[in-house]
């Protein structure tokens, strides 16, 4: 399928190219779970893929048992939770802002930092039985990029229920509201994804460059003046609430959190 093949492997994430496709996968066992190092090593190769002509479609997925369980709670501290939010939406402003059409390949956890991750990238496909959520109410957080972008995915109401309540939904629930692009059982979900990244090869990279470009002029603009917004709220508001901190406290230390309204 393609002519050029490289294959490589950070602490994080591996990453497989064979043009016009180029695989990554989130490689932090058991769960994936996003810490700052893993937002670097994202960061790194998206902008290498994004500058390669013979690419054209990037795929995510999670090794293992998991997509990804959520960015790592011990970066929520206060001497890190700015880095960790510019880090990570630096990843997914560039997947959104990618020339390259972004899959995400979701199984098992789907879960806050992780849904957002995936929830940005131009097609989804879900195993049915997958578990997708944004829990971070439940720690006393909330999570900017659903703020900012999951209404035009899901509608208003049915985004404030999700990150209100931080209730969980299936894969097939994921794909009916709109969160996900396809769902399948999950012994399907490579056929299927094969026959998308079949479909995009046949296609112009420049035109599938330019036709992401036009179909994401409005939400884009949107989503940078809405997650500039949301990442000022959580330094400014949250992160000054005694609740906050004890949610991520509680979370930490395996304990019920003892909520104060303050």
């Amino acid at each position: 399928m393609g002519t050029t093949s490289i294959a490589s492997q950070s602490s994080h994430i591996a990453v497989e190219i064979a043009s016009p496709v180029a695989r990554i996968g989130l490689l932090h066992p058991p769960l994936n779970v996003i810490d700052i190092p893993m937002m670097e090593e994202l960061a790194r190769t998206l902008a290498a893929i994004d500058a390669r002509t013979d690419v054209s479609v990037i795929v995510i997925r999670g090794a293992g048992k998991a997509f990804s369980a959520g960015v790592d709670v011990a970066a929520h501290s206060p001497d890190k939770v700015e880095q960790m939010l510019a880090k990570f939406h630096g990843v997914v402003r560039a997947l959104v802002a990618t020339k390259k059409v972004a899959i995400a390949v979701v199984h098992g956890l789907c879960l806050g930092g992780g849904a957002e991750l995936a929830m940005v990238c131009d097609v989804v496909f879900t195993s049915d039985d997958a578990e997708w959520g944004f829990p971070e109410i439940k720690l006393g957080c909330f999570p900017p990029v659903a703020c900012t972008a999951l209404a035009a995915l899901v509608g208003q109401k049915r985004a404030a229920e999700l990150i209100l309540t931080g209730r969980s939904v299936t894969g097939k629930e994921a794909a009916e509201i709109g969160l996900a692009t396809h769902c399948a059982p999950e012994r399907q979900l490579d056929s299927a994804v094969h026959a998308c990244v079949g479909q995009l090869a046949r296609l112009s990279p420049a035109a599938l460059a330019v036709a992401k470009k036009a179909s994401y002029a409005w939400d884009s603009m949107h989503l940078d003046k809405g997650l500039a917004r949301a990442e000022k709220v959580y330094l400014e508001d949250l992160m000054k609430i005694a609740d906050a901190q004890e949610g991520i406290n509680a979370f930490m230390e395996k304990r019920p959190p003892r909520w104060t309204g303050r």
